[in-house]
Parts: C-alpha cells; structure tokens; sequence
C-alpha cells in the first residue's frame, strides 16, 4: 500500500514529501505539532470552555460578526468543528499536562529547586590575581565598598550596577559560582575564586527560594511537556513519519 499526497494535478508520494519537508527543516517542528493533536484528541472541554475560547479568539483576530467569522473560515479552508478545535488547543494542550504530569509535580520541583533558586549577589571580577587579593582585602577591612571597587575595577557588566547582580536563577549560572552562592550565608564575602579567565570576589547579598506557585507549575509543566514530545519524535520510525506527514495535508490516497 503506497501514500500519496495530491497538489493539484502532482501526485507526491508520502516519503518523498518527508524527504522534502526535512529538506526545508520544516518536518520536525510538524511532527511535534502532529504528535500534540494526537495527544490532546481526546481531552475534553465544556461548552462554555468551548464558549470562551472561541469568543477570544475572536477579539484577538477582530471578528465582530456572524458574516466575518464565516468569511474568515471560507478564507482557511475550515468548518466549525475544526475552528472550535484550533480555539480550543491551548486549553486542551494544558490539561493534558495537568493530567499527565500534575500529580508528579511536587516530586519534580523538589529536583529542581536547586536550579530555580534565585540569588541577588554583588560581584567584581578581574584578570590579575594580585589585583584580586587586594580588592578582596579592602572590602573585608573597610576601606571602601564593595560598589565602589567594582564600579572601578570590575570587567564586566555589573561595573554599571556597583557590582550588584540578580535575581537570577541558580540554574542559569556557571556550575562553580552557583554552587558557592547556594552554601553562601547573606552578606559573606567569599575569598577571590578563579573561574576561567578571571578571578571573582563574590558577595551573596540575598537567597529567593523558589515557590511552587501557580507560575511555577505552569513552567514546570511545561518543561515536561517539552521533554516528553522530544522523545516522542525520537521514537517515531520512518515510516511512522510518512503517515502522519501525509495525514497532516488531509488528502491522502491509498493504492493497492
């Protein structure tokens, strides 16, 4: 049994459009988007989900009547169940993780947290080492402070900042610096470190601890969303791809 796509009078076969679409690096991001309809096809919603949905869309898109809405659906080849099902994909993209994965969410956090802490940290950094040592010796006595120093001595960005950094995210920093930040007390002043082509003195000026709010549930969420439809690409075979890739265009023609 062969797959054929037909665009107009051309007749395409299914493989020989895989090997297009990956050609223009288009055939990733469809099967993931094939993979989703399939995953959410069965999560319901209300009607007045449903309702509500559709009613944003129409403010978004500046359909105001009856009339347009049929316009808009002639013009994209579309009927009402499939606009309602395009209204609708967000939310039923978010149950199905809240399905999926809520009930594992707590678990997941806690595995994270020590990536989604944030800190707020005052940071100098500079190339010689003497220079660090002696810095680090003016702060610790008083001399000056440390916005000071930085301002005048540091390389990097936080020179503009008197050396204050953050919130950022533990996760999105360097391994060695995060690690040091995470055993840091507020306001302890850490010995000059060299990390790569530099030497830092570093200050941990204030610890956020993440919150499983709803925020961060929906992140998380996410996250394993993501992880999940990446694997799911992985693992689908040729042939699998052909199929969905022909079954995407809505004409496929089965030949003995």
């Amino acid at each position: 049994m062969v797959s054929q796509l037909q665009i107009g009078d051309q007749f395409i076969e299914a493989q020989e459009l895989v090997t297009i679409l990956a050609g223009c690096q288009v055939l990733p991001n469809l099967l993931k988007e094939l993979i989703v309809e399939r995953a959410i096809a069965p999560i319901p919603c209300t009607k007045e989900e449903v309702t509500a949905a559709c009613q944003k869309f129409f403010q978004q898109h500046q359909i105001t009547s009856a009339e347009s809405h049929e316009a808009w659906l002639q013009r994209y080849g579309m009927n009402h169940p499939q606009f309602q099902a395009m209204a609708t994909r967000q939310l039923r993209i978010a149950k199905f993780q809240e399905q999926t994965w809520g009930h594992k969410l707590e678990s997941y956090f806690l595995q994270r947290k020590k990536f989604l802490d944030q800190a707020v940290y005052s940071l100098i950094r500079v190339a010689d080492a003497g220079i660090a040592q002696e810095l680090y010796f003016r702060i610790q006595a008083g001399e000056q402070s440390f916005g000071e120093l930085a301002k005048e001595y540091s390389l990097g960005m936080e020179a503009h900042t008197y050396g204050i950094l953050g919130p950022v995210e533990l996760g999105a920093l360097h391994p060695a610096l995060a690690k040091q930040l995470q055993v840091s007390k507020p306001g302890q002043l850490w010995h000059p470190t060299n990390l790569g082509e530099h030497f830092l003195i570093i200050r941990l000026e204030k610890l956020l601890p993440a919150q499983l709010d709803k925020f961060m549930r929906q992140r998380l969420l996410r996250e394993l969303f993501e992880t999940w439809l990446k694997e799911q690409v992985e693992k689908l075979g040729d042939a699998e791809k052909s199929w969905l890739v022909a079954k995407s265009q809505g004409v496929v023609q089965s030949v003995a």
